[in-house]
């Protein structure tokens, strides 16, 4: 009978502690209009650290806001590293979009009390929120509340599409390239691909294409699990389950699934919703296969390594839950944005010190590059270890380093490259196919 009392007076005074009434009274689910009074009243109360900008508009033309916390701004500064949290991408799955509406507000407030974690996180990395991708969805199951929300009210967009289900397939052709050799990062779209996707979609991959972008999660609901790609199998289906597909850096994806799962208060201990996921994570498409998703889409076409959290059995959980529930979350949520500063980055010059955008750089033994960026910085995650990196782009000689990784902050690893004698100048860059067909699998309306 005591433990039973414990715990809400436990979560009373946690809950305290960090500045927020225990009534929760402050928790509520925030419509458009709401949600947006709460962005700006962020802004407004830290207004050195914060901008607000619109990456576009929704079908029903409401503005998808970001939130951005920078000790700068607006501006990319070299070797900082970009950070993105996309919710709502399913207009019923709610949990995600007030969590970051929190977020923001924390991130704010602790800032203004002099929190040193939070400050250095602030100063040393450009974060940017996205609380709502689907603000018309969201209205849709909204209308219904809580109570009578059904699973599917509300999931698409305003015509009723599924937006993790609408961008370009880039599975298809990568998987095609791992057979024959072929190009392992930045794959090219498909002609008139822009009038194939909606326009939340349109404007979220414009997004990824104006900030170079290092690591990302997308918040969902439906079950409790950190979900890391691919999402799409390479194979059919085998005694009725697909099959585990890994990306050529499995292994810190698994360890940035961790990360989340054992930093969040229950999802670490598997048992939730009625599944079971050991560790509470799992490869997108060993549970299911999912094509057109927006988290392989990262992974394929930027530099930005992106998970899929599903944080709650109810999609659309009633108010009261919520202080449970970013309790829970909170602390995984910043550690999962820790993650940002792990592994290697660097500038990549030419000879007279000038910064060369679009080298690429790659790591021996992992088969997929990134590259730099328009100033020329590259961000590059990795486990601790020990690598053989290189640096190359088009009409340069290419340059290798080796370099030993451990657990803390990311090792500085700068390149500078030769201009390659004029023979030579037909650079290593390889052009893929524009696109290939592929088999259309059955669709599945699973929690992502």
């Amino acid at each position: 009978m005591v433990q039973g009392r414990t715990v809400p007076w436990l979560c009373a005074l946690l809950l305290g502690l960090m500045g927020l009434p225990a009534s929760g009274s402050d928790f509520q689910h925030h419509r458009y209009e709401d949600m947006v009074r709460a962005l700006f009243a962020v802004q407004s109360e830290c207004p050195y650290i914060t901008r607000i900008y619109s990456i576009g508009l929704s079908v029903e033309e409401r503005h998808l806001y970001v939130l951005e916390f920078s000790d700068n701004p607006g501006i990319h500064e070299a070797l900082e590293p970009e950070f993105k949290y996309v919710g709502n991408m399913h207009g019923n799955e709610v949990l995600g979009r007030e969590l970051l509406i929190k977020l923001s507000q924390f991130l704010c407030e602790e800032y203004r009390a002099g929190n040193q974690r939070i400050m250095r996180l602030i100063h040393d990395t450009r974060i940017h929120i996205l609380p709502s991708m689907n603000p018309d969805g969201y209205e849709v199951a909204a209308r219904q509340g809580p109570e009578l929300n059904g699973y599917l009210v509300g999931r698409g967009n305003s015509r009723e599409i599924d937006l993790n289900r609408n961008f370009p397939d880039l599975n298809a052709l990568m998987y095609y390239y791992e057979k024959t050799n072929g190009r392992n990062h930045h794959l090219p779209l498909p002609d008139n691909w822009e009038h194939q996707v909606e326009p939340e979609t349109l404007a979220v991959i414009k997004w990824m294409q104006n900030y170079n972008f290092v690591l990302s999660a997308n918040l969902h609901g439906g079950a409790v699990v950190a979900n890391y790609p691919f999402d799409k199998s390479r194979d059919g289906r085998i005694r009725g389950r697909t099959t585990y597909s890994a990306t050529a850096d499995d292994k810190i994806f698994r360890q940035l699934a961790r990360t989340y799962s054992y930093a969040h208060s229950w999802m670490h201990l598997g048992w939730n919703c009625g599944d079971f996921f050991n560790e509470g994570i799992t490869n997108g498409a060993s549970w299911y296969s999912l094509s057109k998703g927006m988290q392989d889409f990262n992974y394929l076409y930027t530099n930005c390594f992106e998970i899929t959290l599903e944080l709650s059995c109810d999609k659309f959980p009633p108010e009261s839950s919520l202080p449970r529930e970013w309790l829970g979350n909170r602390e995984a949520l910043i550690s999962y944005l820790e993650q940002v500063h792990h592994g290697i980055k660097g500038m990549v010059y030419d000879e007279n010190n000038n910064p060369i955008s679009k080298a690429e750089i790659s790591v021996a033994g992992i088969n997929h590059d990134v590259t730099t960026g328009v100033d020329g910085d590259y961000f590059r995650l990795l486990l601790p270890g020990t690598y053989t990196v290189k640096a190359s782009a088009p009409g340069y000689l290419s340059s290798s380093n080796t370099v030993t990784v451990g657990p803390a902050e990311a090792i500085q690893l700068h390149f500078y490259l030769k201009k390659a004698p004029k023979q030579n100048l037909k650079g290593k860059h390889h052009h893929g196919k524009k696109n290939i067909s592929a088999h259309k699998a059955s669709l599945k309306l699973g929690p992502r």
